[in-house]
């Protein structure tokens, strides 16, 4: 079957990279929708398909499937739009600009049963894969703590200066860096080890490049299980040397460059019998179009990501432990 994508905002930083993946893959364009004309244009002659309204595009009998890379404020909105048509949507992460958009989101893409999905591609990587299987077959016991870190050095070299500048906005993005990059690492951390309870955090600004906006930021996390869990996520680093550690009572891991594994002798080693890579995020939902094994995330569980990021943000802002509703855990 041909598959024919609608874009639904263009506006995202990964949207050049998921523009290039679709023209590798040979997949058409429909049509190509902003409220920007300008980027509306340069990404419609870039998938070679035509600019459209947002209504138009809903209504656009060609189109197999939609992509949501607009900024993350315009989200509910577009998928409100796009929903009622029950076609395939991905929308780039965030879902939602708030708690609240996104709970909004999750019920609409559940009432049309829409084959969604996310950019949560860290999920598919050999290293994670293998270690989440540890994880599930008890290799390191009780686990008590655990710890994970996504930073590059965006603010630095000044990423967001110019066409991605709302990336930084608040107001356009609902998050600041810690949103932006810490998402990725919660999605993997309620993945691996379950649901949590109560959450707090702490921001900067860091080097102050961009105003009003969280540069850098720590969280602390109490899993339903137990387990404590902490993370990092900001734009003022130069290098990110690992990305999880996981500490049980029968051994613990690190994983940067390489998985290291270490049983109840507490000798790291590297670990080698990797798991196969998945695919995941873009690329996943994008093979099960073409009608390839992929998983899939599903609407509540990019929902439950942003409820608890929501909830971060709250305690930071606020100094204070924040409850995730139980309907979130």
């Amino acid at each position: 079957m041909s598959i024919k994508l609608g874009w639904a905002g263009v506006g995202h930083i990964h949207t050049p990279g998921f523009s290039g993946e679709v023209l590798k893959r040979g997949i058409e364009c429909a049509g190509v929708y902003d409220h920007d004309t300008d980027r509306a244009k340069k990404n419609a002659e870039n998938l070679k398909g035509p600019v459209q309204t947002l209504a138009e595009l809903a209504n656009n009998k060609d189109v197999t499937a939609y992509v949501v890379t607009s900024e993350t404020v315009h989200h509910l909105e577009i998928v409100s739009a796009l929903a009622k048509t029950g076609k395939p949507i991905f929308v780039e992460k965030p879902v939602g600009f708030n708690a609240t958009q996104s709970e909004a989101l999750f019920k609409a893409l559940s009432q049309h049963k829409n084959v969604f999905s996310t950019g949560y591609f860290m999920r598919g990587s050999a290293q994670m894969q293998t270690l989440k299987k540890l994880v599930d077959d008890r290799h390191f016991g009780m686990i008590t703590r655990v710890r994970a870190s996504n930073c590059h050095s965006g603010a630095l070299g000044g990423w967001f200066d110019t066409d991605w500048r709302w990336m930084a906005d608040k107001s356009r993005a609902g998050v600041g860096a810690f949103g932006d990059l810490g998402t990725h690492v919660l999605d993997l951390l309620l993945w691996m080890f379950g649901s949590v309870h109560s959450v707090t955090g702490a921001f900067a600004n860091g080097t102050a490049r961009y105003e009003n906006c969280d540069e850098l930021g720590e969280a602390i996390l109490k899993f339903s299980n137990g387990i404590i869990g902490t993370m990092a996520a900001g734009w003022d680093d130069v290098a990110d040397p690992h990305r999880l550690m996981v500490m049980g009572t029968k051994g613990y891991a690190t994983l940067g460059s390489d998985l290291m594994v270490a049983g109840e002798d507490g000798k790291l080693v590297k670990y080698e019998q990797l798991e196969p890579a998945k695919p995941a995020g873009f690329n996943g939902w994008l093979d099960a179009l073409e009608g390839k094994p992929a998983d899939l995330v599903t609407p509540k569980e990019a929902t439950n990501r942003d409820v608890v990021m929501g909830a971060i943000y709250d305690g930071a802002e606020h100094h204070k432990w924040v409850n995730i509703p139980a309907a979130w855990h």
